[in-house]
């Protein structure tokens, strides 16, 4: 057995039955080895489009994307999307072909440790033909159990070796795979690492550690807070801490908000805030920067959380749980530090709070956790925040004029016509805060946000990638018209797979965001304006059903597609108001 059909069939002992990528010379054997072993193989028109498939795949499934380039020109081809990937912590293994070690004048050479490295990535190598089966299930492992992307290089030499197993055939070469692969999962299982995101890790048996004194310390402060807020990010999601949360927050009057990746996590409870930070509505932001206890549950807290420090109260005590250490202050001083899963510590405050016997370690724990207050809630409040909390249900003077529609008249008019199991999935932009904060989403696995690296062009990829995971949801990719041109080629992608999907397109003709920071200062602006451009015929051409929308009436053609067999995508090419910048642009560029 060649190294490269044994790589393959190690994967799929892992559970891997799907794979995104483009296919050269480098990685054609593994690829077909892969398909062989029942691998589901997703070709992209280009590597950074399978990249972000991968990623948007890996988001919505809880499980280690999978993608493989071919060598040299593949992988860089790659690096945008996997560099999203690494700085938002998806699970993902990109099988990289390289050179041979002894190809020194190879034109396809480039260091593959060293990119790896240098955006954030793990740098992994098949070594040897003798070390290749440990060295792609450490890498596959490492990825499932520490959420992190790594690039496993696969040297052609290495690839055509032959694996060192008894000469039995083909059946006797995949038993003594099997017996080297300890701890695997069955075949078709997902990976090692935390459960998939809406579900996260399993709930503890009894066997949970006793409360640390730093637990003691987080639930005096809660039990002695008159407003408290709860932010929840990515962490809580991965948990699957939703239902801790809320208890927690019963039990101590606060008010629930999220980061933008963890969006929908509190979705139809009567305290949820909706997204904390340049996102917020105005009374979201209100009441986050009246609290006086802000506690961030796998949430980094950083300036887009946090509106660059705005939201946080003067004589606000802030306090952070995360399982990582070196995640906790990393972005603002923080008062009370928690290393530990987020349901697992939300039921211990919430044990401490109840006044059960769960002694801290270290001894120094006040006696008393008590609540000195009901809290933020009120049923006045309780109102207010049913009426206003969305940014729908904030007036504003509606600047569409039938040749050019309000973003926000366009995105209320898609909340109002798109079936509520969605998954939204957004591109980088000016436009980008209509969708995501106008369109509703039913949980926290309905929303797609791909924004680490803040890179214009990846949504309609993860988008891709999340329709794939999850066939039982409309998916909806909303993208600018930068965005859009960009991956554009994945267009015949979404047709080809017949995706059902919806997709977006928020077209000012111009990069906004540089024309809203810049333009207001005097300086040029064409270098990021563009002439008009008939995105609806070019969606058209790929294959896609397709409307230009100027007012609300031309969505007509997207309603009767809704109430079709979805055999295709739709595009709606919506030309849109472009006279300011939204609403959040401004806190977004302190940080350019």
């Amino acid at each position: 057995m060649l190294i490269s059909d044994a790589v393959a069939a190690a994967l799929s002992e892992l559970g891997v039955d799907t794979v995104f990528g483009l296919v050269g010379s480098g990685n054609f054997r593994v690829t077909n080895a892969l398909i062989a072993n029942g691998a589901r193989f997703v070709a992209a028109r280009h590597e950074c489009g399978a990249a972000s498939m991968a990623d948007g795949w890996a988001r919505l499934t809880g499980r280690p994307g999978i993608v493989s380039v071919h060598q040299g020109p593949g992988l860089t081809n790659a690096l945008t999307g996997i560099t999203e990937a690494a700085k938002s912590r998806t699970p993902m293994v990109v099988l990289a072909a390289d050179v041979a070690a002894s190809a020194t004048r190879s034109n396809f050479r480039i260091d593959v440790a060293a990119l790896a490295t240098g955006i954030g990535a793990v740098p992994a190598r098949l070594h040897s033909p003798g070390l290749a089966l440990d060295d792609t299930v450490r890498a596959y492992r490492t990825a499932a159990d520490e959420r992190r992307t790594v690039i496993l290089a696969l040297p052609l030499d290495v690839q055509a070796g032959e694996a060192q197993m008894p000469s039995a055939g083909t059946d006797g070469a995949l038993g003594s795979l099997r017996s080297r692969l300890t701890g695997r999962r069955p075949r078709g299982a997902p990976g090692t690492g935390a459960g998939g995101p809406g579900g996260g890790r399993a709930r503890g048996d009894g066997g949970e550690p006793p409360p640390s004194a730093a637990v003691a310390h987080l639930a005096q402060a809660v039990g002695q807070a008159r407003r408290p807020v709860f932010i929840a990010g990515r962490g809580a999601r991965l948990a699957g801490a939703r239902a801790d949360l809320e208890q927690l927050a019963d039990a101590c009057g606060a008010l629930l908000a999220t980061s933008a990746a963890a969006k929908g996590l509190f979705r139809g409870n009567p305290w949820d805030l909706d997204v904390s930070g340049g996102f917020a509505s105005p009374l979201a932001a209100e009441l986050i920067r009246g609290a006086d206890l802000l506690v961030g549950w796998g949430c980094s807290l950083n300036m887009w959380t946090m509106r660059h420090g705005a939201l946080v109260g003067p004589d606000a005590t802030v306090a952070q749980v995360d399982i990582e250490r070196d995640a906790l202050g990393a972005h603002r001083p923080v008062d009370v530090k928690v290393v530990g899963d987020v349901a697992v510590t939300a039921r211990q405050v919430a044990a401490l709070l109840a006044g059960q016997p769960a002694a801290p370690r270290g001894g120094q724990a006040e006696a008393s956790f008590g609540r000195g207050s009901g809290g933020y809630r009120s049923e006045p409040l309780r109102e207010r925040i049913a009426a206003e909390v969305r940014w729908r249900d904030v007036p504003y003077d509606d600047q569409s004029d039938g040749v050019r529609i309000d973003p926000r008249t366009l995105s209320i008019a898609l909340d109002d016509l798109l079936p509520a199991e969605r998954l939204v999935a957004i591109d980088s932009g000016n436009f980008m805060g209509y969708p995501s904060m106008y369109l509703s989403v039913p949980d926290a696995d309905g929303f797609c946000f791909t924004q680490a690296y803040q890179s214009v062009g990846l949504g309609l990829s993860s988008a891709i990638g999340a329709a794939i995971a999850r066939p039982d949801r409309l998916v909806v990719a909303a993208l600018g018209d930068g965005g859009a041109l960009m991956g554009v080629s994945e267009l015949e992608t979404a047709v080809r797979l017949g995706l059902g999907m919806v997709i977006v397109v928020y077209d000012d003709e111009a990069y906004g965001a540089e024309v809203h920071h810049f333009g207001p200062d005097g300086f040029p602006l064409d270098t990021v304006r563009f002439p008009p451009v008939d995105i609806a015929a070019i969606g058209r051409g790929f294959g896609c059903g397709a409307a230009r929308v100027r007012q609300r009436a031309d969505l007509a053609p997207l309603r009767d597609w809704l109430d079709g067999p979805r055999e295709r995508p739709f595009l709606v090419d919506a030309k849109v108001v472009s006279d300011r910048g939204s609403w959040w642009l401004e806190e977004a560029f302190r940080g350019h």
